[in-house]
């Protein structure tokens, strides 16, 4: 049996969360991400952004050297948490397998709930209509034999749209003379590649298959496949344990060359990146840390560890990976676990462990480590740790932490 797939994707999510929420800025250019006289990018804005050339991932001088008159909000990643719950409530119901790909878009599959084809479109439209009716958001869904041919269709009819592609002839018919970037696993660098080389069309990609091979390897004969609208692969519902990585970084609004303030930083990422953890049952097998300096120059350190979701631990191991690094202006800081998995790994103690001075509890040691902020910040999240997890009291914290430190 043909495998039938609906995309469900949000339209300009976050600003349409916001919109919805503060009916005043319907219509108006919203700009969601960091304040213009910050640093930052823009995670998302409205259609009405768009139209001055504004896009996710921009730097956000650049929009706003493009979309002055715009209206820039920082995100509420937990309201948009919380939205997204509902909206894959509402869109799992109809499907037998579900793969979230993002807080405001997956896969659906609906072969065996729908059976035929007339029952899938009355399926789509009943998730669009639902979106709507329960929680005032609109999405584009495409509905298709495939993976690849479902999401072309949700891209088709953008914003509010809905469209079908329910065969590989009439995906390639609809996508033939179009740019290669209208498959959407052709990056930037693949498109420059591929165009370097004459090959500009799906048509020149079917035409000179072999070239594309030759220039692209393993991902080459992939996208060949794509190009002539072959894709078997299945809805894979997401499980928490296939991330790569956890992680949580903050980028500062002036370069900062004081150690002792990215040390102290690095105790919030810990507990941001424990929090993020364990609300998924992850631990992780390594730690890195993440630092880019003044001149934009990247560096990440990691190595392995024992198993921990431990903010102690990894705040422990990304200071000593701090202590060795060289010591310039820094733009950037993140930490982060990785070789993550859902088992906790038992392990007996040693006679190090037993040691009076290895006897110190996690509990004391985080207590510790909230004191110091105290003491050196005026900053008490004893109790209310949970306020640092926020996006906005985060970022609002570290800069009032890089701009008074106590000596």
């Amino acid at each position: 049996m043909q495998q039938i797939i609906i995309h469900v994707d949000m339209d300009a999510f976050f600003a349409s969360v916001e919109m919805r929420d503060h009916p005043e800025l319907r219509g108006k250019p919203l700009i969601i991400g960091s304040l213009p006289h910050e640093r930052g990018v823009v995670a998302t804005c409205s259609y009405e952004a768009r139209k001055f050339g504004v896009h996710s991932a921009m730097n956000i001088k650049e929009a706003y050297r493009r979309c002055p008159q715009g209206i820039y909000m920082h995100p509420d990643f937990y309201k948009y948490k919380a939205v997204s719950d509902q909206l894959h409530e509402i869109w799992n119901t109809y499907a037998a397998a579900s793969q979230t790909i993002a807080l405001d878009e997956a896969y659906l599959d609906v072969t065996e709930t729908a059976k035929t084809w007339e029952r899938a479109r009355q399926i789509a439209r009943t998730i669009k209509r639902r979106t709507w009716d329960e929680l005032g958001l609109t999405c584009s869904v495409g509905l298709a034999y495939s993976k690849t041919a479902a999401k072309t269709a949700s891209e088709e009819r953008k914003p509010n749209g809905y469209f079908e592609i329910p065969t590989a002839e009439a995906f390639v018919s609809l996508i033939l003379d179009r740019d290669v970037r209208v498959l959407y696993t052709v990056g930037a660098k693949t498109a420059e590649k591929l165009h370097a080389a004459g090959i500009h069309t799906v048509r020149d990609m079917q035409v000179r298959a072999d070239d594309v091979i030759r220039l692209c390897g393993k991902h080459g004969r992939w996208l060949t496949q794509l190009a002539f609208g072959r894709d078997e692969r299945k809805v894979t519902p997401y499980r928490p344990e296939d991330a790569k990585s956890i992680g949580r970084e903050v980028t500062f609004q002036q370069d900062v060359s004081d150690y002792a303030v990215l040390q102290d930083v690095l105790i919030l990422l810990a507990f941001c990146v424990e929090y993020r953890a364990k609300r998924v049952g992850l631990q992780g097998r390594g730690i890195t840390l993440k630092l880019t300096y003044a001149d934009m120059k990247q560096i990440t350190r990691s190595h392995l560890i024992a198993q921990t979701d431990s903010a102690v631990t990894i705040y422990q191991e990304t200071a000593k990976q701090l202590e060795q690094v060289q010591h310039r202006p820094v733009r950037l800081i993140g930490a982060g676990l990785y070789n993550l998995t859902g088992e906790a790994e038992e392990r007996q103690l040693s006679f190090d462990d037993m040691l009076p001075e290895n006897l110190h509890s996690d509990a004391d040691m985080r207590r510790q480590m909230l004191a110091g902020l105290h003491e050196r910040y005026g900053l008490d999240f004893a109790g209310n740790l949970e306020k640092i997890y926020h996006y906005e009291v985060l970022h609002k914290t570290v800069e009032y932490m890089r701009r008074y430190r106590r000596t």
